[in-house]
């Protein structure tokens, strides 16, 4: 989901509802310490999901614990970090267009959550979930 200006807690509410469109299953979401992730109304948002939806806080400063880091660093070293960009709307183009080509390759997405330190993290937050 890409949007302009700010993210606040409207636009990461409107995301999580985007998640939920079709899940069958329960969906965690990792989320660092923004005051957007830890608004009151994305915490009754996710509250009243009915265990649809979890989120689960990074530690402060631990990058190496979140999946999305490697998906931004693929993002930089193979969609936009090689390419002239010169307006914003090509900027927007070519990162939507990169993005969707994540998609396609299930196994490349998947692979950022079981690398190793992302995957012990993965499993504790499992646990937390179940218990």
């Amino acid at each position: 989901m890409l949007t302009k200006g700010r993210v606040t807690a409207v636009v990461f509410i409107e995301f999580l509802k985007r998640l939920l469109i079709n899940a069958t299953t329960p969906i965690f979401v990792i989320v660092d310490g923004h005051p957007t992730h830890r608004a009151k109304s994305a915490t009754r948002f996710v509250a009243a999901s009915a265990r649809k939806l979890a989120l689960f806080l990074l530690p402060p400063y631990s990058p190496e614990l979140s999946p999305d880091e490697h998906v931004w660093n693929e993002l930089k070293a193979h969609g936009t970090g090689r390419k002239l960009i010169t307006s914003l709307t090509q900027l927007r183009r070519t990162v939507l267009s990169h993005m969707r080509q994540l998609q396609k390759p299930p196994g490349l997405v998947q692979s950022f959550s079981h690398a190793r330190t992302t995957s012990d993290a993965r499993a504790r937050w499992q646990l937390l979930w179940e218990g």
